[in-house]
């Protein structure tokens, strides 16, 4: 699991939620996607669907259910930094045609709080909602405020065949608040990201920063 916050039933419930995030799941797959018991995946499974977090899709898989779409438009209209920053990364997502998301930090991890797919067939895909861990990855550098450079660049160090590069986005006070970043195959990014796209992703945090700061 992600991270243990010692409450271990919400530990695994969560698990269960994040499985699904990735694709419908039946029971078996649940199972082994979450390293639970049979017994206790479809106890957590069966509640997550009572309270509306998971549903049943026609081929009778866990899904995610309408209450996390009701949830997920309240929490957008309390935390709008996915909404305004959504103009500002389609237009890098088709200026570069790559995938390009929004990263903000929590804790020890990074969510993805925004994240649109390239047009391209071979492409790479983070859902919205996943966790990272900070130490991976060129938006985990950023969050961890561990460059002063206005991007940073990662070759295939979270996962193999991946390239990206990732911009701060800040905030008045000069803290940052999330980052921006373009990822995709090395075939099309290459062994260099930064010097392809680091100054088009700088371009669009600084961008989502002035629009954040307007807003504010």
């Amino acid at each position: 699991m992600d991270i243990v916050t010692g409450v271990g039933v919400l530990d695994k419930a969560t698990h269960v939620l994040r499985a699904v995030a990735e694709r419908p799941l039946s029971l078996q797959g649940l199972q082994s996607a979450t390293d639970l018991p049979r017994a206790t995946a479809h106890r957590l499974a069966v509640a997550l669907e009572a309270h509306g977090l998971l549903r049943r899709d026609d081929e009778g898989r866990f899904d995610l259910g309408p209450e996390l779409a009701a949830l997920g438009r309240i929490a957008s209209e309390r935390f709008p930094l996915a909404g305004l920053a959504l103009p500002v990364l389609e237009a890098l997502r088709d200026d570069t045609g790559e995938s390009a998301q929004l990263f903000v930090r929590e804790g020890t991890h990074r969510r993805c709080v925004l994240s649109l797919q390239s047009p391209h067939a071979l492409r790479w895909i983070v859902p919205e909602g996943v966790l990272f861990p900070l130490e991976l990855g060129s938006a985990g550098r950023v969050l961890s405020a561990a460059t002063t450079s206005d991007w940073v660049e990662s070759v295939e160090e979270r996962e193999p065949g991946v390239a990206s590069v990732s911009a701060p986005v800040f905030a008045a006070d000069g803290g940052i608040v999330a980052a921006v970043s373009v990822s995709g195959p090395i075939e099309r990014l290459s062994r260099a990201p930064g010097a392809v796209y680091g100054a088009k992703v700088a371009a669009a945090a600084a961008e989502i920063a002035a629009v954040l700061g307007t807003d504010a």
